[in-house]
């Protein structure tokens, strides 16, 4: 009833909400992917997506369809693993910011481990900036992390505006420097905080250094400062700091999927993990 080709257009319009964006991912024309929503929804009989000039958002159908569309793409990959005797093994190196802790990421990962159980799945979790640079170095084979918006490289899951967050009975003092809680470096959410502040030339401190989200979150909860963080990962407990706060703008950041540029024997096994991500929704945007 469901043809595969347009629920995977379908997911990736989902999590980059953006036409445009989706068929970059897919190798596409725009046109092409305007019409295979077309076409899935008047499959469904309702409408998937409301969209206009400036804006695109899943509808409750939509929110409806995405469970619908990876269990149907996740039987369909295993049928055809299946019945063409493909079997992927050997080690796999996979690299993730802890920012994906909150999303559905354990849960892909622990199906893709079910469908591949002769993948030895190696998860190393650290910073953004320091996965790139073991990616680089040979010694990750595949990595789900953020970077900076101008960065050509990875493809893109989902983008999202950077906030500054904090305890909500937090309030800053306009006279005193920014009580920052960051990672340490190379974080690329650190980078981009400190550069927003000295553009602003507002002054600003560490109030607390640590390379664990647990360890941020903790201070931010603890009323110790405010943090930058994707404003559709925010932690419970913790909300979006109001306009009086005189906070600068912090921009946009990308969440992207990178692969190692040179061949390696777990090529087969990353782009089978890469798909199953861009499928399973680890974007705010398809639900956590």
């Amino acid at each position: 009833m469901y043809d595969p080709s347009h629920l995977r257009t379908f997911l990736a319009v989902a999590q980059t909400l953006s036409f445009t964006q989706a068929a970059r991912r897919l190798g596409l024309r725009q046109s092409t992917v305007s019409q295979h929503v077309r076409r899935l929804e008047s499959t469904a009989g309702r409408q998937l997506f409301s969209r206009d000039t400036h804006s695109v958002e899943l509808t409750e159908d939509g929110e409806a369809m995405l469970g619908f569309a990876r269990r149907i793409l996740e039987a369909h990959e295993q049928a055809a693993a299946f019945f063409t005797g493909t079997r992927l093994r050997g080690r796999l190196r996979f690299g993730a910011s802890e920012d994906f802790v909150l999303t559905r990421l354990p849960e892909i990962l622990e199906g893709f481990r079910h469908d591949h159980p002769e993948v030895d799945l190696e998860l190393t979790v650290e910073l953004s900036g320091t996965l790139h640079e073991q990616l680089a170095d040979g010694k990750l084979d595949l990595v789900l992390a953020k970077r900076r918006p101008e960065d050509p490289h990875g493809e893109l899951v989902w983008h999202d505006r950077l906030v500054w967050i904090g305890a909500e009975r937090l309030r800053l003092d306009p006279d005193r420097p920014v009580p920052l809680i960051v990672y340490p470096p190379p974080g690329i959410t650190r980078a981009l905080a400190l550069e927003a502040l000295e553009r602003q030339g507002r002054p600003w401190r560490i109030a607390c250094t640590s390379g664990s989200l647990s360890g941020l979150i903790a201070a931010a909860r603890a009323g110790l400062g405010v943090m930058a963080h994707s404003q559709g990962l925010i932690p419970p407990g913790l909300v979006r700091l109001p306009p009086r706060a005189a906070l600068p703008e912090l921009g946009r950041v990308d969440f992207v999927l990178t692969q190692a540029t040179r061949h390696t024997p777990a090529q087969g096994s990353a782009n089978a993990l890469a798909t199953r991500i861009l499928q399973g929704g680890v974007s705010p945007h398809t639900g956590r």
